[in-house]
């Protein structure tokens, strides 16, 4: 539908009242919630082993089963609706067999309508375990690898509670680079102690591989982690400024585009799942703790299932894994939008607003103005963006937009 049409609907529509033109596209994400070991700077809905009894391994078999329970109970809710992407998450997904991931993207093919060209992408450890599995993913349908390295420099690895070492990390980028075309590198810096050297060091490791995408994340201490209970010395401001701007002036000389704040792609590498995202497209959660956000033409919703394992898997198969659903007003759907476009550096067309919404672009005029004359949003009849200032600030531009839409 295009702009006039869409203005058109809207010229109708009460306050508080949402209407959208089309509905997003739509991906899939699948959460798997054990690690051999927790990070303690892992704030995301990890368990290890022995956290689910006596047992010694996890119960994969009970836990595909329940994720097939789960999206054929959703299935209602997105019927007809193709998938675009798949994200395999966690946790340590690849500690999962190739047995049962094959088990896992056959039930995701013979019940949703999956694009034929979709991009299913798979989170893995550089552990010898898991790359000696990475051929076996490629073969079986897996078409992206996102690999966690976090660093090169045993000394920061032992810091950041990984299980794996340098060589280990080395290893497993040359095996993905021999079965995958599209494969990511995760790294951080702002590590404990770290110095710009360490982090150019790190950097450079990484461009030596020529990885198709890069995700560079500053760390950051996040509550309910034992680096939040126990922070340890990490580098001041101005430091971890240097390393950011180093990092930008460098991935883009050796060709790597930074299209998100974290985000650094060769041409037509881009992650299509974690830009569906950034766009504010729809997205299905299935596994334990995951989100769903499902739009409709007159709502969206959020939903959340039951985050601990063993009550998810019950919860599924007695027939309802999900633990809470709200409609979100559309007085936040204006911020919620927002906080994530904002992070694309060329940010979004200005219809887009509309289109994912339903509401008129009028909705965020008085915030759209005030972040232009703060000089950290650039604004054309075309397109909403941030300015490098606003990307380095990008905390305050956002808080704009939760300060006047609500």
């Amino acid at each position: 539908m295009n702009t006039n049409n869409i203005l058109a609907v809207q010229n109708f529509l009460k306050p508080g009242e949402i209407r959208l033109p089309s509905l997003p596209p739509l991906s899939l994400y699948i959460h798997f919630p054990w690690c051999i070991r927790k990070c303690p700077y892992c704030d995301f809905n990890s368990h290890e082993w022995k956290s689910i009894g006596a047992q010694t391994e996890f119960p994969e078999t009970s836990y595909l089963k329940a994720l097939r329970k789960d999206l054929e109970q959703t299935l209602p809710t997105i019927w007809g609706r193709q998938v675009h992407t798949v994200f395999i998450g966690g946790g340590t997904p690849s500690l999962l067999s190739v047995n049962g991931l094959e088990r896992l993207l056959s039930d995701i093919r013979a019940l949703l309508p999956l694009d034929p060209d979709a991009e299913i992408t798979m989170e893995a450890n550089p552990g010898t375990f898991e790359a000696e599995k990475f051929r076996s993913f490629r073969e079986i349908g897996i078409n992206r690898l996102s690999i966690g390295i976090q660093s090169f420099n045993n000394i920061q690895l032992k810091k950041l509670g990984r299980i794996h070492d340098g060589n280990q990390a080395r290893r497993a980028i040359e095996i993905a680079k021999k079965y995958f075309n599209n494969f990511n590198l995760d790294l951080m810096f702002g590590l404990p102690q770290q110095t710009l050297l360490e982090c150019q060091i790190d950097i450079e490791t990484a461009i030596e591989f020529s990885p198709p995408h890069l995700s560079l994340y500053h760390l950051t201490i996040e509550t309910n982690t034992q680096f939040y209970k126990y922070p340890p010395s990490v580098p001041d401001e101005d430091i971890c400024g240097d390393m950011q701007d180093w990092i930008i002036e460098r991935t883009m000389t050796s060709g790597y585009e930074r299209y998100e704040v974290s985000a650094y792609a060769q041409p037509n590498q881009k992650a299509k799942h974690n830009l569906n995202y950034w766009e504010f497209g729809d997205y299905l959660g299935i596994g334990a703790g995951a989100h769903n956000k499902l739009s409709f033409q007159e709502r969206v919703i959020r939903q959340i299932r039951y985050k601990h394992p063993k009550r998810y898997m019950e919860a599924a198969m007695e027939g309802n894994a999900i633990q809470n659903s709200i409609e979100v007003s559309p007085f936040d759907l204006p911020f919620e939008f927002m906080l994530n476009v904002l992070r694309l550096t060329a940010g979004v067309k200005t219809e887009t607003f509309a289109n994912r919404t339903g509401l008129a672009i009028s909705q965020i005029a008085k915030p759209l103005a005030k972040a232009v004359e703060k000089g950290l949003l650039v604004r054309d009849p075309g397109r909403i963006a941030p300015t490098a200032l606003g990307q380095r600030f990008l905390n305050d531009l956002q808080t704009i937009f939760l300060n006047q839409t609500r």
